[in-house]
């Protein structure tokens, strides 16, 4: 994949969209074996997502390949703050001064530490948010740039117009892909239904039905509403729809993003995806919960997930729970976790994406 794609990238990620990011360069990461910039952007990108061990994980990665870079430290450096490992973030801070000695963001981290480092006070800075501060620079958060604007607006235009805002953040467009070369055709419609009486199929529809859930396809997508757009794909790839039909339909899956905490839209509930789970395929979901029959691998890590049993009252159903990388977390600590709904050999399973647990419960290493 030639370098434009790095660039692209790097657009992404100063418009904020980080899960966009995150889907480009993992679809490409074959030809990026040992590529600094690669593991660096992937690494910042999750970093801003709050999958901190991938980010952990890509910014090792990218550190055996070129170690001198501020924004690797810069990266590596906020990893150890947030955890309250105050000591070995100094040590990456110093670094970077060494390199940079005017670098606003580790000269105001270290201030930090030094008037703020308690451990309760970055563990409330991480659970705000407000930690973002110390990671590396990637453009100006787009609530910034309205705090920016705006007064030099009014300045401009004072005395001309009177006019109020909203100072609330304005969402970037969104720059989705154009899929109207996968709107049915006439012929589509004219031969929508599957003609093979021998055939079997969990949802059966009419042909205006078939026709109305795929224009609700169009809709969910456009209006960023992934998961909602995966089951309305489910329900046709379920259906007595033509192969023509379900092809296409399996086409915009390519297009989907990988959510992350705060952009996941219609999350499923269990007792949903227990009762009708083909419908829920694929989709992703944000439950809250405990682990249990935790089996940690060299790269890997399994275990049953509690749904619900984060207050140890009631469980609403257990889950197993896979995650490609271990994921940094306190085993006997409620969390939330994102994950994509999977299956196996028709058993339904979590592929774990990240992992939030209250920054409260986590120990210094």
């Amino acid at each position: 994949m030639p370098q434009d794609s790095l660039s692209f990238a790097k657009k992404l990620m100063k418009r904020r969209k980080f899960s966009k990011a995150v889907l480009l360069l993992e679809s490409h990461e074959q030809n990026y074996e040992n590529n600094f910039d690669f593991y660096l952007k992937l690494g910042i990108s999750y970093l801003y997502l709050g999958d901190y061990g991938s980010a952990s994980s890509n910014f090792q990665k990218a550190r055996r390949i070129k170690m001198s870079d501020i924004s690797l430290l810069l990266g590596q450096a906020v990893l150890y703050l947030r955890r309250g490992d105050t000591e070995r973030a100094i040590q990456y801070y110093m670094e970077i001064l060494e390199y940079d000695p005017q670098n606003k963001v580790a000269l105001d981290a270290m201030e930090f530490i030094r008037k703020d480092g308690d451990y309760s006070t970055i563990c409330s800075w991480v659970d705000s948010g407000k930690i973002e501060k110390f990671f590396p620079p990637v453009g100006i958060a787009p609530y910034k740039i309205l705090k920016i604007a705006v007064p030099v607006i009014a300045a401009c235009l004072g005395g001309i117009f009177a006019f109020s805002l909203s100072f609330q953040e304005q969402p970037v467009s969104d720059g989705r892909a154009d899929l109207s070369y996968l709107e049915l055709t006439a012929i589509d419609k004219k031969d929508i239904i599957d003609k093979n009486s021998s055939s079997s199929y969990k949802v059966v529809l009419s042909s205006s039905q078939i026709e109305k859930t795929f224009d609700k396809i169009f809709t969910y997508y456009n209006d960023g509403r992934d998961n909602a757009c995966q089951i309305e794909i489910n329900r046709i790839l379920n259906s007595n729809a033509s192969f023509a039909v379900k092809q296409k339909a399996r086409n915009i899956m390519d297009y989907l993003e990988i959510p992350d905490f705060t952009t996941l839209k219609d999350v499923p509930t269990f007792s949903q995806v227990n009762e009708n789970p083909f419908l829920y395929l694929d989709c992703w979901i944000n439950w809250k919960g405990r682990i249990s029959n935790a089996v940690q691998g060299e790269n890997s890590f399994d275990c049953d997930f509690l749904v619900g049993y984060e207050d140890l009252k009631k469980v609403d159903g257990v889950v197993p729970l896979r995650f490609a990388e271990s994921p940094e977390i306190l085993i006997d600590q409620p969390l939330e976790v994102l994950a994509k709904i999977s299956d196996d050999l028709g058993k339904i399973y979590l592929e774990g994406r990240a992992v939030h647990q209250n920054a409260k419960n986590l120990v210094n290493p």
